[in-house]
């Protein structure tokens, strides 16, 4: 499952990187280090940005296994620079039906980068029990957990926002999706199935020069707010000023924001 474009996981990669969490990145790293070689499977790999963002902290040997549903984002992760010591190979798979099939063969790692917000509950459940199974650490990246904060503030932020996230627990393809409650959820279900886990923030902090990225993100909160399924007297009236005055203040170059992420690394109980 991907259901995003390449421009827009284009546009958002280089906020990814930076906002990553650098004391969990540097526990999935510590967790490898000193091995010669190691095995990923990325799930719902879109492009193929988790591998750029930390195929520099994992031993030189790697082989990448990247899973998606949506063959153009393959085609274009598999025609990625790389250096000669790290093997991709794509697999189309339908991650709704076939979890079990991604995670088969050797593996030392699973990473998912910006999907747990969107699949259900009975979903995570099974990523937890499936990759307990085979005892693979899970690297989680950029969950998020509803936190936004907007400068300067505007008295429809917090209805825009809440829109928004009725919206995100909608079926994604796994059912109800989890939305905000997904970091907690993440830890609760790995910590039952035996997982030690280490977690930490990894905001998205956008100042005025990121206005592309910002204007992407209040024209997608306020869709929801303005759907005939939400709308009250007027309601559409309302939101509609309010992305307009939010792209005054990005014009004007005095617009910031905060967007709320969490990263997860769950790991066995044992491990080394």
């Amino acid at each position: 499952m991907s259901g995003f474009s390449a421009a827009w996981l284009a546009l958002r990669e280089p906020y990814d990187v930076a906002a990553r969490n650098e004391a969990v990145l540097e526990a999935v790293a510590g967790a490898f280090r000193g091995q010669p070689s190691i095995a990923i499977v990325d799930l719902a790999c879109g492009t193929g940005s988790t591998l750029r963002a930390i195929g520099r902290h994992l031993p030189l040997r790697q082989s990448w296994r990247m899973i998606d549903n949506d063959l153009g984002l393959l085609a274009r992760a598999s025609t990625l620079g790389r250096p000669p010591d790290v093997k991709v190979v794509t697999r189309p798979i339908d991650l709704t039906r076939d979890l079990e099939l991604a995670l088969e063969a050797p593996l030392d790692l699973v990473t998912v980068s910006a999907l747990l917000d969107l699949v259900s509950l009975e979903w995570l459940e099974r990523l937890a029990i499936e990759t307990a199974a085979r005892r693979l650490p899970v690297y989680a990246a950029l969950i998020y957990d509803g936190r936004a904060v907007l400068d300067p503030g505007d008295v429809l932020d917090q209805d825009t926002l809440a829109a928004f996230h009725a919206q995100l627990r909608t079926d994604k393809g796994f059912g109800p999706a989890l939305g905000t409650q997904a970091p907690a959820r993440a830890v609760e279900r790995f910590e039952q199935v035996g997982y030690t886990v280490m977690q930490g923030r990894s905001d998205w902090v956008l100042r005025a020069a990121d206005s592309a990225l910002q204007e992407a993100l209040f024209a997608g909160w306020a869709e929801p707010a303005n759907a005939p399924t939400m709308r009250a007297a007027r309601a559409s009236e309302r939101v509609c000023a309010w992305l307009g005055r939010r792209r005054s203040h990005l014009a004007a170059g005095r617009s910031s924001l905060r967007v709320g992420h969490v990263d997860i690394f769950a790991r066995p109980m044992g491990a080394r």
